[in-house]
């Protein structure tokens, strides 16, 4: 699937409810006398919504990747200071929640290494350096793969049945 919008990316969905939930997080009380912590922490979630976003913007392949893997570094960043808010007295009340951010984080990193996998092993240079020829030669060559692996899938289903 093609996405024309970042607001359409599922990973950018997810970081964008990371960040809400983190701030939803943060809001709480026990974050008194945690300024900088509080801070860090809402920087790291929001830092990832908006790399995914810049880099999606960029044009080209390997400026997008270069911020997803900025995104997914700070999906990292995220996760680590909510493992040490699970050793730091005073947030016991908050486990739950920091468990289910730190499960938020963690599919998001995987999404954005599956995606930026995917962009390093694609012979597209990006939106910017997309001509109307090379994309009709890359979606022929991806309807023939397409149509390539439906015969394959239909040769194997007629051994597999004699």
């Amino acid at each position: 699937m093609t996405y024309e919008r970042f607001e359409d990316l599922p990973v950018w969905q997810a970081g964008i409810d990371l960040g809400v939930q983190t701030y939803e997080l943060t809001a709480n009380p026990a974050f008194k006398g945690y300024g900088s912590l509080r801070d860090q922490i809402e920087r790291a979630a929001l830092s990832i919504s908006n790399n995914i976003a810049e880099g999606f913007e960029r044009g080209t392949t390997p400026e997008l990747l270069s911020f997803l893997y900025i995104a997914r570094g700070s999906a990292g960043e995220a996760r680590s200071m909510l493992c040490f808010l699970e050793r730091l007295g005073g947030f016991a009340d908050l486990k739950s929640q920091i468990s289910n951010l730190k499960s938020l984080a963690e599919g998001i990193s995987r999404q954005l290494r599956g995606w930026a996998n995917s962009l390093q092993n694609s012979d597209i240079k990006g939106q910017r350096h997309l001509t109307e020829k090379a994309s009709r030669a890359f979606q022929a060559k991806r309807d023939r793969d397409e149509f390539l692996e439906h015969l394959r899938q239909i040769r194997e289903s007629k051994a597999a049945n004699q």
